[in-house]
């Protein structure tokens, strides 16, 4: 690779919208690798400004550096990746996302209900997790991540025997 074929930290900073510090802690946590001028100063090759947009995408949606990190070494290190290179990675990564798309939409509507140690509504509780039954089930949002609330019970006039 030839010499201006790579970016400065400060124009890598600047094109991809992250700090120097951003680019210098994925670079030590091995997201990023950067080769060294004459003068001791950090290159990258171009086609980083790709891995550091995925790496904002992916921070984006709430994914953790283990994920993204696992994800990069999937890509080919002795050369920029290709268009194929990135949709094979992004086929590996459709399942996982969908179930967060999901969650999302799970969270989204079940907000003003049950989302998992009891209701958000005072009046509801009763019917949805009475004496804390979802306590049972384990910690976090049982109902959201899954677990089925209990039946509430019918509403409606009682019959009177005769």
């Amino acid at each position: 690779m030839q010499a201006d074929d790579r970016i400065t930290i400060g124009e890598l900073a600047r094109r991809s919208g992250i700090s120097s510090s951003a680019i210098r802690h994925y670079e030590s946590t091995g997201l990023l690798a950067s080769a060294r001028s004459e003068g001791n100063q950090r290159r990258y090759p171009r086609g980083t400004l790709r891995r550091v947009a995925f790496i904002r995408a992916a921070q984006a949606v709430g994914l953790s550096l283990a994920d993204i990190h696992a994800a990069l070494d999937t890509l080919p290190g002795s050369r920029t990746p290709t268009a194929a290179d990135w949709h094979r990675l992004g086929l590996t990564w459709k399942p996982m996302l969908d179930a967060r798309i999901q969650a999302l939409v799970d969270l989204r509507d079940r907000l003003e209900s049950c989302i998992g140690c009891g209701c958000l509504s005072l009046e509801a509780c009763a019917l949805y997790n009475p004496g804390d039954q979802a306590a049972a089930l384990g910690s976090g949002p049982r109902y959201l991540l899954g677990d089925k609330p209990p039946q509430p019970p019918r509403r409606g006039r009682a019959r009177r025997p005769g």
